[in-house]
């Protein structure tokens, strides 16, 4: 059944979810504050589309990594506390997460929801020219010791029992796939011990991909309308009726908040919680050097905790997870830490001093890692597609068709 449907949110989760509604045929209005689509978490995020390699972030390993993560000023992982309440319930829940059985259970839907965004992004871009480059590169994680090797091993075996197709390496096969990472190796041959190579992950640039999606979408008749404000809704007899923003009033047969970390906010004029709290992120996106061999494959060096993702002439740079408010600011020190990520990671092949365009994002994490794609609580015309967190770009696709079967009437809820 046809229904006039708005959507909160244009990132990639909310221009995903716009596009693939209007292929099944719905009148779809995209909103948002912004001045066009992905500007936020999605402008200039890792770029990985990271379908192999999806374990929730609260895991054992993490818990007992956190006395020292936490401690370090220059850790990849760091606790800001703020007045916020919301920040104490999140972290609380993330804690209750770090089990064995709950990281198992949540690579097991993860995996489950990364291979349908692969196949439903893979069926997506057959349907005619899009102005994107999706690289099929595959995705190289590096391991700085023999520890975290045997851990990511046990995490291979177990997700090869979910059908994902994983290899580990030693340096030498490490060095066939990325012949780049040869000069850092001679640098310092204790840099890493081996990886993980997945061969069916690859790279696209998110804001390039909401573009792209955002243009198709209009092509089909949907309705764009940003520098649009949302400030509450007008329901009736348990419904959404209409959206209330800053240029009045939009009727709608159904809503969907994808608005990434702002979404828990706009919730609460829902009447309901949602554990939903921004991990901050910090990128650059450097220009390869001439006359070097260039990265081709992506990389996670997880010593580190640095992404490497190349896009065409470019190498974008990813890396921290900072739990501390809204705040948008890109400290020099974080910069520094992935010009010298780049440096070592890749001497010669990348221009460490250019600009690189610094940037930082809000990654709308759940306690677990699971997205959450469901109805609201208190009204029936009401859904939630938020919460993909650091794999909002591997899972906005996948996101994006489940939504549409609850829309339509073909559950799939959490």
């Amino acid at each position: 059944m046809k229904r006039s449907i708005c959507i909160v949110g244009a990132g990639i989760v909310g221009c995903a979810s716009a596009y693939e509604l209007a292929r099944e045929g719905h009148d779809v209005v995209l909103l948002d504050a912004a001045p066009g689509p992905g500007t936020g978490c999605s402008f200039a995020n890792g770029a990985q589309l990271s379908y192999g390699y999806v374990e929730p972030l609260a895991s054992p390993a993490t818990l007992r990594a956190l006395p020292h993560l936490l401690m370090q000023r220059g850790s990849s992982v760091r606790f800001l506390p703020t007045r916020d309440w919301r920040q104490y319930a999140w972290a609380l829940r993330f804690l209750a997460a770090c089990r064995t059985a709950r990281v198992q259970a949540g690579t097991r839907r993860l995996l489950e929801l990364s291979f349908l965004s692969r196949d439903t992004l893979t069926r997506w871009l057959r349907d005619g020219a899009w102005p994107i480059d999706v690289a099929r590169n595959g995705k190289l994680v590096l391991c700085p010791d023999e520890a975290t090797m045997a851990r990511q091993r046990e995490q291979m075996r177990f997700q090869a029992t979910l059908g994902c197709e994983q290899e580990a390496l030693g340096i030498d096969a490490c060095l066939q796939k990325e012949p780049a990472l040869l000069p850092a190796v001679r640098r310092a041959p204790k840099a890493f011990v081996g990886g993980i190579w997945t061969a069916g992950d690859a790279t696209v640039d998110s804001h390039s991909l909401c573009l792209a999606l955002a243009g198709r979408f209009e092509s089909m008749g949907g309705l764009a309308r940003f520098g649009t404000r949302v400030i509450g809704f007008a329901t009736r007899e348990g419904r959404v009726r209409a959206v209330r923003t800053s240029d009045g009033e939009i009727p709608c047969d159904a809503l969907v908040l994808a608005a990434g970390s702002a979404a828990a906010q706009l919730a609460q004029a829902l009447g309901e919680y949602l554990p939903v709290y921004p991990i901050r992120g910090y990128s650059l996106t450097l220009p390869m050097a001439a006359g070097v061999p260039a990265p081709r494959a992506s990389v996670t060096d997880l010593g580190r905790k640095t992404v490497f993702a190349p896009l065409g002439g470019a190498l974008r740079v990813a890396a921290a997870a900072e739990i501390g408010g809204h705040g948008l600011d890109v400290p020099r020190w974080r910069i520094d830490q992935l010009r010298a990520a780049a440096a070592a990671m890749y001497p010669g092949s990348v221009d460490v001093h250019a600009d690189g365009r610094p940037w930082s994002g809000l990654r709308p994490a759940t306690p677990d890692s699971i997205p959450i794609i469901r109805r609201a609580r208190r009204y029936a015309n009401a859904f939630y597609n938020v919460g993909q967190g650091a794999l909002g770009l591997t899972l906005a696709a996948g996101s994006a068709v489940l939504l549409a079967r609850l829309v339509s009437g073909r559950p799939h809820e959490r």
